[in-house]
């Protein structure tokens, strides 16, 4: 899982769409996830309208970067499900998963987070019609990073706590 190790937050993207097999896979991987009593709370909307794009990039103060990507995802859950409090874990599995895939892909993308902001949340459901029984958890933008830079090393032994 070089991925892991590779995976870096891409907020530019080329031009070029990406094509439809490799956003089936990114929403293969989403689905992989594990969750709370395997309950797969997600639904995703792919938006590749440029006006949607467009008017997602206003949702909130750090999804600017939406406006030039080819595509987005939008990560939604479903209110009805057997735990709902374990759903925002089981998206976050889920947003993980399509991160990693879209690196895999050598593709670029980045977690914007809309729950648990309600105006953000509001605004997503508002610019892409999205039926009360969803709640918006999360924009991913996603296409061909326009440059590829190293992941930061973020391992640090001092937070590890071995009980023996």
């Amino acid at each position: 899982m070089n991925s892991i190790f590779h995976r870096t937050s891409v907020r530019q993207y080329e031009t070029r769409q990406v094509e439809e097999e490799k956003i089936e896979r990114i929403l293969r991987a989403a689905m992989a996830a594990p969750s709370a009593g395997n309950q797969q709370p997600w639904e995703f909307y792919v938006v590749t309208d440029k006006e949607k794009l467009e008017q997602l990039s206003k949702s909130s103060p750090y999804a600017g970067c939406t406006k030039d990507a080819p595509m987005a995802f939008v990560v939604c859950s479903r209110r009805e499900c057997m735990m709902p409090a374990c759903a925002p874990l089981d998206l976050s599995a889920a947003v993980e998963n399509m991160l990693l895939q879209a690196d895999e892909l050598e593709l670029g993308a980045v977690w914007l987070a809309v729950m648990p902001v309600e105006d953000r949340m509001n605004q997503v459901r508002d610019i892409l019609s999205i039926p009360e029984a969803l709640e918006a958890f999360a924009i991913v933008p996603c296409g061909y990073p326009l440059k590829v830079k190293p992941q930061q090393e973020r391992f640090d032994s001092t937070r590890i706590h071995y009980v023996r």
